[in-house]
Order: C-alpha cells, then sequence, then structure tokens
C-alpha cells in the first residue's frame, strides 16, 4: 500500500494530503514559467495550513531535468532538488514495481504518459486528489481521482 511507502514530512497527518504533480513544482520554482505566482503562493498556502503535499519519489529527476533543461543551467536543476528535499511537508512514495505496474495499467486505461500516470497512481492509492497544470491528467484522469489545479483547489 502506498501509505506504507511514503516517505519524509513529520510522519504524523495533520491535514489531508494532496498529491502534486512536477507541472506545480517546475511553475513554483522557475519565475518564468507560466502560473509561477499562483504554483508558488497555493504550495507556499499549504505549507501554512500544516497540509502533507505528497509526490511519487520521480518528482525528484522530473523537476531537476525540467529546472534544468528549460534554464540550460544544471545547478539551477540541482538548486530546485535541494528546494524539494527540503520542503516542509513534502512527503515521498517510492516508485517501486508494484506502483509502476499499477501505473502502467492507468496510463494504458486512460492513455496518459507514463510520467503522468504514476502520479494518477499515487493519488488512487492513497485516496487523495491530483493537483496539476497538465491538461492531459486533468481531462483524463478524473476517470480514476480528483483532479485540480492549484487555484481551484482554494
Amino acid at each position: 500500500m502506498a501509505e506504507e511507502r511514503v516517505r519524509g514530512g513529520s510522519g504524523a497527518r495533520a491535514a489531508p494530503l494532496r498529491v502534486v504533480d512536477a507541472s506545480v513544482w517546475v511553475s513554483a520554482l522557475a519565475a518564468t514559467e507560466p502560473d509561477h505566482a499562483t504554483s508558488r503562493s497555493w504550495l507556499e498556502r499549504e505549507v501554512a495550513s500544516g497540509r502533507a503535499l505528497v509526490a511519487p519519489s520521480l518528482l525528484l529527476p522530473e523537476v531537476a531535468a525540467a529546472i534544468s533543461r528549460r534554464t540550460g543551467r544544471a545547478p539551477l536543476g540541482k538548486r530546485a532538488l535541494a528546494v524539494l528535499l527540503r520542503w516542509p511537508g513534502l512527503r515521498f512514495v517510492e516508485l517501486d514495481e508494484t506502483l509502476a505496474r499499477r501505473a502502467a495499467r492507468l496510463a494504458a486505461e486512460l492513455a496518459l504518459r507514463g510520467a503522468d500516470a504514476v502520479y494518477v497512481a499515487v493519488a488512487r492509492e492513497l485516496d487523495a486528489p491530483l493537483i496539476t497544470w497538465d491538461r492531459e491528467q486533468v481531462e483524463r484522469g478524473v476517470r480514476m481521482v480528483p483532479v485540480r489545479t492549484p487555484p481551484e483547489e482554494d
């Protein structure tokens, strides 16, 4: 069960979980990204509320790569990784074979990209909403889990 694989954070859950997709994190961490201010302020409000944010461990290379590729500067990708690892209340679900198989089935069923299906699988296992800017996740993932964009969560 994913709840048993969640690591990081304080351990005790003060408020409901939110599974947060890489699109939100990249937007929050890169000032040139669309919806930067919205993503950043939403994440800061989530921290202030004590709500636990969850992502598959896949988030780490996804965000580091996206920031590095968009900027052409590897140090910025590494800095983004460091920010994620220190983010208060951010917890990770390990991407093991069981989760990978569930995500693969969802990817096929919903016609999602592989990484996107991993986020949907985590949200489904944790019975938590998925927060994303990704249109395909919003349109297709909603068949399995509640899917919202950050402003819809206010």
